[in-house]
């Protein structure tokens, strides 16, 4: 078989021009039952034909289910077209997508929310059923049958080598330019773990590969797909307040002398509140930043070209389009700032901890004590993922999450008497910031924080009436944590009754 060009220089032995076959063609080889771990973190770095081959199969009324883990939320492919095909069983550890989030809600699909650090753990431990199969998404095969990923790395590395066979898509269409700047690793499980040699965001421990092997590779598909990239929304007035109030109190802890112009290394989560927060700073002061944090989206990669930030750790990238397109021609510049990493390292507490990160996430809302929820709707309802959130809350030397005060146009509060879900108790949150300001609950007491939290973060239109509940709750109990549990979710079960809190 005579190669394609592209082809030969990422397929870099002859033993995989025998394994070369269609979409559908490795599709067949899944079966009823099996559990597929899949490349990918948010819709970065994951296999698109095998998967849009599987669902077509169940489109066409072959009845079978399997089982899906991966990295975290990935593309429509394997989220939203098997979930419509009915062929999507189980799910781990992260999902967005509003087509499973569907399904998970009704009861069609199971779903297992993780903090995206412990998901590879799981599975290296047994925890998990077994992998039968591994389809990832690959830049290139080398010689010895080691495999070099694209734009994430996730929890591929742990996929395979627990995998029976493995399925690899080459994709063609990323930049060659991508290879040297994975560094992948598999931790030993207890008792034979032993530290993580990083001490800076820049250092290397792993291989630019991830460990595979010709024995296991029952098939390979050429492709030449996009990542299923999303255009990331205009920064709106209050994501800009938002920015803004988490500058200024980054400027104060400078002005304290307990951060330097430098910063800490900086963790910040996806979307349109996290990307201002992160553009606010290419305007900033500060300078010779690091970054060391699981995404990677248009303003971090501009803060590199711009000489702002020196390096950036992650587990993926998840561009715009347009900024994709620019990172596609520009590659080589960031070569030397930025690697890739597996999730359990780029997720990893102690990492975290050691570092002394600013971690920056968002809530769905915040309790008058500091307690947040980041995944549920009235309690029940999922709505995102757990993430990486509660891997960095819980370690960082600063943890910062932030919300717009209000939502469905002001008729509900984001900040509430108490969460209807609690995923970042108030123990794990140091800093919360709406548009209206923002409340720092270091070394406060809980009647302390909810004086903060009420006067700085919540919304005019609710702020009496939470300063009330936290008053009366105050005179009827004298202890720590006042509540009135007979009103504590009136304001959400109003909201369900009627669609607003007011």
């Amino acid at each position: 078989m005579e190669l394609d060009p592209k082809v030969k220089e990422r397929l870099r032995s002859d033993k995989g021009a025998s394994l070369i076959m269609s979409a559908d063609e490795a599709a067949a080889m899944v079966k009823d039952g099996m559990v597929l771990g899949v490349s990918g973190f948010t819709a970065s770095g994951y296999p698109k034909a095998v998967p849009h081959a599987l669902a077509e199969r169940g489109k066409r009324g072959e009845k079978f289910k399997v089982d899906v883990y991966s990295g975290a939320s990935l593309g429509s492919e394997i989220d939203t077209e098997m979930t419509e095909a009915g062929i999507l069983g189980k799910r781990m550890p992260y999902m967005t997508d509003k087509t499973f989030r569907k399904a998970v809600n009704t009861g069609a699909c199971d779903y297992v929310d993780m903090h995206l650090s412990q998901s590879a753990q799981y599975v290296n431990y047994g925890v998990m059923p077994k992998i039968d199969m591994a389809i990832v998404e690959a830049l290139a095969i080398n010689e010895d049958g080691s495999i070099v990923p694209t734009t994430s790395v996730g929890n591929t590395p742990s996929f395979i080598r627990q995998a029976d066979k493995v399925i690899v898509e080459l994709n063609t269409l990323q930049p060659l330019s991508l290879e040297g700047m994975h560094d992948c690793i598999i931790l030993d499980n207890p008792p034979n773990r032993k530290p993580i040699n990083i001490t800076k965001p820049n250092d290397r421990i792993g291989k630019p590969y991830m460990e595979c092997g010709w024995d296991k590779i029952a098939g390979i598909v050429i492709t030449d797909i996009q990542d299923g990239l999303r255009p990331l929304g205009a920064i709106s007035e209050d994501s800009q307040k938002i920015a803004d109030n988490i500058i200024e109190f980054l400027n104060g802890e400078v002005k304290a002398g307990r951060l330097t112009d430098t910063l800490l290394p900086i963790q910040s989560g996806v979307g349109s509140v996290a990307n201002a927060v992160l553009y606010g700073l290419l305007e900033s002061d500060f300078h010779d930043m690091t970054c060391f944090t699981e995404v990677v989206q248009d303003s971090m990669l501009e803060l590199i070209k711009a000489g702002k930030v020196n390096c950036a750790s992650t587990t993926a990238i998840t561009p715009s389009p347009e900024m994709k397109e620019k990172f596609d021609k520009e590659c080589e510049l960031y070569k030397g700032k930025l690697v890739f990493r597996p999730e359990d390292i780029s997720n990893n507490p102690e990492l975290i901890r050691r570092l002394g990160v600013i971690s920056m996430n968002t809530a769905l809302e915040c309790d008058i004590y500091g307690n947040v929820n980041s995944t549920h709707v009235n309690g029940s309802g999922m709505m995102n993922g757990i993430g990486g959130s509660g891997d960095f809350s819980r370690n960082a030397a600063i943890t910062i999450f932030s919300t717009v005060s209000t939502a469905k146009h002001g008729d509900i509060s984001s900040i509430v008497p108490f969460c209807s879900h609690i995923d970042h108790t108030e123990h794990d949150v140091m800093v919360i910031v709406t548009e209206q300001g923002f409340a720092d609950l270091r070394g406060c007491t809980p009647k302390e924080r909810a004086v903060k939290i009420i006067q700085n973060c919540a919304h005019p239109d609710y702020r009496d009436k939470l300063m009330d509940y936290f008053e009366r709750a105050c005179k009827e109990s004298a202890l720590q944590t006042p509540h009135l549990l007979d009103e504590a979710f009136s304001w959400h079960i109003k909201a369900m009754k009627t669609g607003s809190m007011k």
